[in-house]
Formats: C-alpha cells, sequence, structure tokens
C-alpha cells in the first residue's frame, strides 16, 4: 500500500466562523481518532495535501504529521459541500503495527466480460469491500476478473479469496452481474405470455 505523507497542525475547538475561514483559506479540518489516546485529536492542513489521499479509488497509509508527533492512519470519512461540492472535512483512523483493522477497499472490475460482448448489460451493485486485516496487508485496490461471465451470471462476494483477509460484507451480496439484453428481455416475456396464452386456449378447448 502506498504511503502519503500530510504535515498539519493542531487546531482547538472554535467557532463555526472561524472554521468557515480556514476553509476559505484553502484549509481542511479534521479528526485523527485512535484507540491509543484518550481524546480525538482535532487538526487542520491544506486541501492541497489531502488531494491524493481524498480524490483517488486506491487506498493510501498516511503519515500525518500533527505539530510534532507524527501518526500513522488511514483516511475513514470525508464531508463534501452539497452545494459546491468542495471538501469541508476529514476524519483519520489511527493504526498499529500488528494490529487488524477494519478498512473498506475499492473494488476494481478487470477484463471484457464475454457476456458484454455477446450483447448483455453490465451492472455493479457492490464497489467497495469492507475487510479486516493487518496494516500490512491492505491492498491498494481489490481487482476483480470478470472476463468470463456470460450473460446471466453473477458474481456474489462467497465467490471471493482473499488469502489472510478477512471479508466482513455478507457472503451472499452480489458484486457484479451480466443481465440480458433489454430487447431480449422484452421478446422472453412476450414469449412467456404467448406460451400463457397457448395453455390457456388448450385448457378451454379441452372443457
Amino acid at each position: 500500500m502506498a504511503e502519503v505523507n500530510i504535515i498539519s497542525e493542531k487546531r482547538e475547538k472554535t467557532t463555526k466562523g472561524a472554521i468557515n475561514q480556514m476553509r476559505k483559506a484553502g484549509n481542511v479540518p479534521g479528526v485523527l481518532y485512535s484507540n491509543e489516546i484518550e481524546h480525538p485529536i482535532n487538526f487542520v492542513t491544506s486541501e492541497l495535501a489531502l488531494r491524493p489521499v481524498v480524490y483517488t479509488k486506491e487506498m493510501h497509509l498516511v503519515n500525518l504529521k500533527i505539530d510534532d508527533k507524527e501518526y500513522k492512519c488511514i483516511l475513514k470519512d470525508t464531508q463534501f459541500d452539497p452545494v459546491t461540492d468542495k471538501l469541508i472535512h476529514v476524519d483519520f483512523q489511527a493504526i498499529k503495527v500488528g494490529q487488524a483493522i477494519e478498512v473498506q477497499v475499492p473494488i476494481q472490475l478487470e477484463g471484457q466480460a464475454v457476456g458484454v460482448r455477446n450483447g448483455g448489460r453490465l451492472q455493479q451493485h457492490l464497489y467497495k469491500l469492507d475487510i479486516e486485516c493487518l496494516p500490512k496487508d491492505i491492498p491498494d485496490i481489490f481487482p476483480l476478473d470478470i472476463s468470463d461471465l456470460d450473460i446471466g451470471q453473477a458474481l456474489h462476494v462467497k465467490d471471493l479469496s482473499l488469502g489472510n483477509i478477512k471479508i466482513l460484507n455478507n457472503e451472499d451480496n452480489l458484486i457484479v452481474a451480466i443481465i440480458a439484453p433489454k430487447g431480449l428481455e422484452e421478446d422472453e416475456v412476450s414469449e412467456d405470455e404467448d406460451t400463457a396464452a397457448e395453455d390457456t386456449a388448450t385448457n378451454e378447448e379441452a372443457e
């Protein structure tokens, strides 16, 4: 897993107006949570420094320096302004070497499914995996090869194997499926209706 260094400053809880001023200056307030410290640490850093870990699909290990102390952590949550879509807050979770942690890892589909080449439509239902593992085993992404999937086939969580990484999602959760083209689905419905009508007519004649 790639590492990113972020330099920040500790901040005291301030008024909403003061926080807005921070944001106008290009800074983002954040909170660091850890099982090793009694209270979460409030900090502020530049929006520019956060870009490598926020605007990406990959997981990163963050070396977060707050004043004179450095913490190894991962990004746990982000908040964006609903109007401007600008980053307004971040949460980090400190990690400890040798201690398992729960994280989310993005799923990256690889290859072109046979079913798509045959006219089917790809539907992705799950975009991230919830996993538990040691920090050293956290993958940047989870690549999922869908090349062999044909129309009507799908992959579920139970179809995955990650070695020493524990998957926390329900094993029956659907990840991706290849469905029939819309026109074909309609034709199948029509055929079913015609068959039902024929069966009804046959039954009436028999009576």
